[in-house]
């Protein structure tokens, strides 16, 4: 069954914004949690401009769920990894500058050095995810850096999801059955919505989790953080 995993970069962006403490990022990760969230994510930058790396030690003990560190495996980011222990850990190639993630990871190309991150990372028993695009090579790619996941970046289906999302579906689909095939766990996130969610679980229900962050903070303007996590689960748990 599928997790719901949510990412609070965006709380800590509005706290940036003007400093001090309001909203509180641990607080809502708890929070997050304590409304249905079975997982929560988040994804440090170098530059700091949402989620700090104090943030990510401040929150781990204080979540009995998983907690998902998602970023590009520089050398500090390595070290926060592991000092701090996640579940799971989610590889992104985004640049420094990146406003957000936009591509995923060419595993065929960069097969050695994702190679030498992942057994870093499984040697100490952390869950490793490697974020990549519609493209089974990609995920063949993947299994040979040994990873035990790939999170498939789908900005792509989200995006053409209203005019056809067949069409739109189809090398999610595709890649997602050549990482099955593989033997690798499928995460999912980009863009995912309650428009276009369900129709994606119902298409590729071996999905074990997905990671959503802008659209779940922004219907919780509407509905408040509790229903919209409710809202978006029952999108997911329909099996």
């Amino acid at each position: 069954m599928t997790k719901l995993s949510v990412n609070i970069n965006k709380i800590a962006t509005l706290r940036n914004s003007r400093g001090g403490n309001m909203p509180d990022v641990e607080k809502a990760a708890a929070d997050c949690e304590r409304f249905g969230a079975e997982g929560i994510t988040v994804h440090p930058r170098p530059d700091q401009r949402h989620i700090r790396y104090s943030d990510v030690r401040a929150i781990k003990p204080l979540i009995s769920t998983e907690l998902n560190i998602e970023g590009n495996p520089i050398p500090k980011f390595i070290d926060l990894v592991n000092e701090v222990m996640p579940a799971q850990v989610t590889l992104v190639p985004d640049a420094e500058d990146a406003l957000t993630s936009n591509a995923g990871w060419d595993t065929v190309r960069n097969r050695s050095f994702l190679s030498e991150v992942c057994r870093e990372f499984k040697s100490k028993g952390i869950r490793t995810s490697i974020f990549i695009g519609p493209d089974p090579r990609m995920a063949e790619g993947a299994a040979e850096c040994g990873c035990d996941r790939v999170e498939l970046y789908t900005e792509g289906y989200a995006s053409g999801y209203g005019s056809g999302r067949e069409e739109a579906i189809r090398p999610y689909l595709a890649t997602a059955k050549a990482a099955r095939d593989c033997g690798l766990g499928l995460n999912a996130g980009h863009d995912l919505n309650l428009e276009n969610l369900e129709y994606y679980i119902r298409t590729i229900p071996w999905t074990d989790e997905v990671s959503i962050g802008h659209a779940i903070i922004c219907d919780s303007l509407y509905m408040g953080l509790e229903k919209t996590i409710q809202a978006y689960l029952s999108k997911i748990k329909i099996f």
